[in-house]
């Protein structure tokens, strides 16, 4: 210790060395991406202000759960909770607690996850954003900061951006679940928001990209050979690689078009086209060719409650029972009526869907299919997180679009026009939305097979 530091009262003189320690921790956490919130840790305070908050908020909706129809004043709805040492405030609550509903999550698990005894975790990535990224302890969950103007933006645009989801049920959109604020006497008020991790679980993926589809800055060094870093490639990572999906790869061009189209009409811009993977196994490969399979990923791909059924029998878009087949046991492996299903591969772009066998034109099973196919939707995994899985004939992909709070403004406006003059016919990320979006489907279309 210097002599200068031995000078020092000793309450300062503790400050320092924390300080110095928690820089050197720092240094440390930056390799690794992701770590546990302990009691040392300088967010230890605010995670676990944000688990009691969220806790007390969630059991609200339990108590007082949302009408079967959302009104003008579910949107505008603020709520505030008192705690020991701060308030928490929750923006449209009976809102996100029917998209959460919508997702199949019961309120009972969601605030499970998020008000665990384990410690939330902090990720650290090679982003330039200047928010903070908490997980919860089972990685289900994002908890991101934001500053109001986002907060704001998310909330003034909540309702198309719900209408949209309703209109592509498999949207790759991040799901938001929820908008809160932690007040604490003294200090600035911190607004966040909840949403699925794109990522779970993610105890077997073996690499991560964020896509721009763009090559300015979008270069990261991998992680060491064999080590346990979490690092976020990028497009210039990805070159000479190809997202596999064959006959899913035209479904997933078609959605992000469908998507990135959307976001167009919120004019922003610099979000991302998150893509993961992991291989799979041989069993998984096997088990998704089964009937019970077959049943199980239809009835996810539906909304619960809303598809016609057969006195118990599970009703699959574009199949139909056999004329005058009797519900016998052993017709199928899972005991169910005979169906006769067929899966096709439409030269339109549209996604594999079982074909009507026998259904006569403008039947309610034909319109249900047209529905289905105008919203884009597919067979979905039985899997957690089935919206942002695909499977591949090798890999399981995991696939969504984040941070669509950037507005094409003046300043981007003006960063256009520098970066122009900066990196003349080459592509960087800032570039008007309509560009932004065609480009993003360029590459999806270019790196999938």
């Amino acid at each position: 210790m210097s002599q200068a530091e031995t000078e020092m009262p000793a309450n300062r003189r503790s400050r320092t060395v924390k300080r110095r320690l928690w820089r050197g921790l720092r240094q440390q956490w930056k390799l690794l991406g992701l770590f546990e919130i302990d009691q040392q840790h300088e967010f230890f305070s605010l995670t676990q202000m944000m688990k009691e908050g969220l806790s007390g908020a969630v059991q609200n909706t339990i108590d007082n759960p949302p009408a079967d129809e959302l009104s003008e004043d579910d949107f505008k709805m603020e709520v505030t909770q008192v705690h020991e040492g701060f308030q928490m405030e929750t923006f449209a609550g009976p809102v996100f607690a029917s998209l959460r509903h919508s997702l199949g999550m019961t309120e009972k698990d969601y605030q499970h996850s998020l008000s665990s005894e384990g410690c939330y975790l902090q990720f650290i990535s090679n982003s330039k954003s200047k928010a903070n990224f908490f997980l919860t302890n089972d990685k289900r969950f994002f908890l991101k900061t934001q500053n109001k103007r986002e907060v704001k933006f998310l909330l003034s645009n909540l309702k198309i951006y719900l209408a949209h989801l309703e209109s592509y049920p498999h949207s790759l959109l991040v799901k938001f679940l929820g908008v809160h604020r932690i007040s604490i006497p003294r200090q600035k008020k911190k607004y966040f928001i909840v949403m699925q991790s794109v990522f779970y679980p993610d105890e077997r993926i073996s690499a991560r990209y964020d896509i721009k589809g763009c090559q300015v800055s979008r270069w990261t060094n991998p992680a060491p050979e064999g080590g346990q870093v979490i690092v976020i490639l990028k497009d210039m990572n990805f070159e000479g690689k190809y997202i596999s999906l064959d006959e899913q790869g035209a479904w997933l061009a078609r959605q992000v078009k469908i998507d990135t189209a959307f976001l167009q009409t919120l004019n922003v811009l610099d979000y991302s086209f998150l893509v993961a993977h992991q291989p799979l196994h041989n069993d998984e490969r096997d088990q998704s060719h089964s009937f019970a399979t077959l049943i199980m990923r239809t009835k996810k791909s539906v909304d619960p409650g809303s598809s016609p059924t057969h006195a118990g029998v599970p009703y699959v878009p574009g199949a139909v029972l056999e004329e005058d087949s009797p519900l016998l046991e052993s017709e199928t492996p899972c005991g169910s009526a005979r169906f006769r299903i067929k899966e096709t591969h439409p030269s339109d772009g549209l996604i594999p869907l079982q074909e009507l066998q026998g259904g006569a034109s403008g039947t309610s099973a034909d319109s249900e299919l047209q529905e289905f196919q105008a919203q884009n939707r597919r067979l979905l995994p039985n899997f957690k997180n089935p919206l942002h899985v695909i499977d591949g004939e090798d890999l399981r992909y995991f696939v969504g679009i984040i941070d669509i709070f950037t507005v094409y403004g003046f300043k981007k406006k003006l960063e256009h026009l520098w970066k122009r003059l900066r990196y003349p016919g080459q592509a960087f990320s800032t570039v008007s939305p309509p560009a932004y979006a065609r480009r993003l489907c360029q590459w999806v279309q270019d790196h999938t097979k």
